[in-house]
């Protein structure tokens, strides 16, 4: 497989059991090796007291950006630490993109940027995670070949 190849089977296979960010209405909508871009329209119920975006769900979906870009070389990858800078809010009916890209890769660990900016490409917030590989493929043996 090339990495590409690789990268988006190793997506697909973790998209298939990522509840989460199907039920938060996520979309993946690019994937390549060490990047990956999801986005998630705002709905009202996941505004807060001041109208504005829960900033809970703007860092889910850098979180799960995070996830597809540090799991696309089919070896499961955890976060082990993320933080978040809120830089404006949204608002309910927003569509927001989280654009995840790797910094650094080496062992088993990993640094990934991720901005999430809404439909007229205002920034909304950046988000860092540090990535730790654990024991296990996405892909059977003969599948990742």
């Amino acid at each position: 497989m090339t990495p590409q190849e690789l990268a988006n089977a190793s997506s697909q296979a973790m998209w298939d059991g990522d509840s989460a960010s199907q039920h938060l209405g996520m979309s993946l909508s690019d994937v390549a090796p060490g990047r990956a871009v999801m986005t998630m329209q705002v709905r009202p119920e996941m505004t807060n007291g001041h109208k504005t975006c829960h900033g809970g769900y703007i860092f889910t979906l850098a979180d799960s950006a995070f996830a597809f870009a540090c799991n696309t070389y089919n070896q499961r990858t955890v976060a082990q630490m993320a933080s978040v800078s809120f830089l404006a809010p949204a608002f309910a009916g927003d569509i927001l993109t989280a654009s995840a890209r790797e910094q650094w890769r080496k062992g088993r660990g990993g640094i990934y940027d991720v901005r999430v900016a809404n439909q007229n490409g205002e920034i909304i917030a950046e988000f860092r995670g540090h990535s730790r590989t654990v024991k296990g493929t996405h892909l059977p043996p003969a599948q990742s070949e």
